[in-house]
């Protein structure tokens, strides 16, 4: 059966990537607490933002879909769901809120994760919910022949409890003894998470919340703001191919978590720097800044096309029929270009600016 000891994380020495990550994410963590003070307003619409993302980003990684207005509407609690979709969206939003909610309550433990998995899968008619599987599963992908070839084979059912026992505990225990930074200890949790694949659906869904959860307990409150399941999905390939290298030799304890670290470390990394834009970018047009003002700004320090729905996610502050207006206007001025029409709308800076 195989092992769980990340003692040996001890004495790892990390390349100058991983260092240099490390040191970065640390001192972004510093900056946190008083970029969160500033700007309570604009944080909590971040919240929102996030929350949308994050529920429709990592269902999206599974093939689980809805409409934008349906799925607001679902994270809103707005509506009621219309299909099995809608049913994990919903199941997702829950875990979600409560892991954003609670995370200080929810000790990273196998009775616990269950009781995640089990809220997850709460509005489907799936009767494994809280449940480890009890077949065995398997990771593929079909080629474009049509062919299916099998990526990995994770644990046999009867493994499985107990894999997911160890597994937490020498992650408390790594943890509690200080053996590696938790920035390493994350990454290299999840991805035996994933190798072990304990449930029967749900288990990259899963991961992602349990990310979250081990984040927020260490301090890194990143993801509340600016949703890390997004940065995953729009990097989707990156996140296969480094569990891909990370996960050769599982079964022997022999792999190297290295790939999915970086990745998972950059994923970080990015996140907090988008957040330190946004919260800059409420500094710097001012409490007294008109909408038209704010989308400017946003306007003249981006580069290449942008959406009006980017601009909402960067201007917090700003509603929807403002920032709409302030597009507007700034393409009357000829300040911006507008490109497309109807859903394909999109917005570029002018070459020639006019005074």
């Amino acid at each position: 059966m195989r092992t769980f000891d990340y003692w040996d994380l001890k004495n790892r020495m990390w390349d100058n990537e991983i260092v240099s990550y490390l040191s970065k994410i640390h001192e972004c963590k510093g900056r946190q607490e008083l970029y969160l003070r500033q700007k309570p307003a604009e944080l909590e619409r971040l919240i929102e933002i996030a929350k949308v993302q994050s529920t429709e980003a990592s269902n999206r990684i599974e093939g689980i879909i809805t409409t934008n207005a349906r799925l607001k509407q679902l994270v809103e609690d707005k509506t009621t769901p219309r299909n099995r979709d809608e049913m994990e969206i919903l199941g997702y939003r829950n875990v979600l809120n409560l892991v954003h909610e609670n995370y200080w309550y929810i000790p990273v433990e196998p009775s616990y994760i269950l009781q995640l998995h089990r809220d997850l899968l709460r509005f489907t008619n799936l009767s494994y919910g809280g449940r480890f599987k009890t077949t065995p599963n398997e990771i593929d992908m079909t080629l474009p022949t049509g062919e299916r070839t099998v990526l990995f084979r994770p644990l046999e059912p009867y493994e499985t409890p107990g894999a997911v026992e160890a597994l937490c505990r020498t992650y408390r225990e790594a943890l509690e003894k200080e053996w590696a930074d938790p920035l390493i200890l994350i990454p290299c949790f999840i991805l035996d998470f994933l190798c072990i694949h304990p449930f029967h659906d749900g288990n990259g869904r899963m991961s992602r919340l349990l990310t979250l959860l081990m984040l927020y307990q260490n301090g890194y409150l990143v993801g509340q703001y600016i949703s890390i399941e997004k940065a995953i999905a729009d990097t989707k390939d990156s996140y296969y191919d480094a569990l891909a290298r990370a996960d050769q030799n599982w079964h022997e304890a022999q792999n190297d978590p290295t790939p999915f670290i970086k990745y998972m470390l950059g994923v970080l990394l990015s996140c907090y720097r988008e957040f330190e834009d946004r919260v800059d970018l409420a500094e710097k047009t001012g409490a007294k800044s008109t909408a038209y003002d704010v989308v400017r700004h946003y306007a003249m320090e981006k580069l290449g096309k942008f959406t009006k729905q980017e601009v909402l996610m960067a201007c917090p502050r700003v509603g929807a029929s403002s920032a709409e207006n302030a597009l507007k206007r700034l393409a009357e001025e000829g300040v911006i270009e507008k490109l497309g029409a109807g859903r394909k709308t999109c917005y570029v800076r002018s070459a020639v600016q006019k005074i």
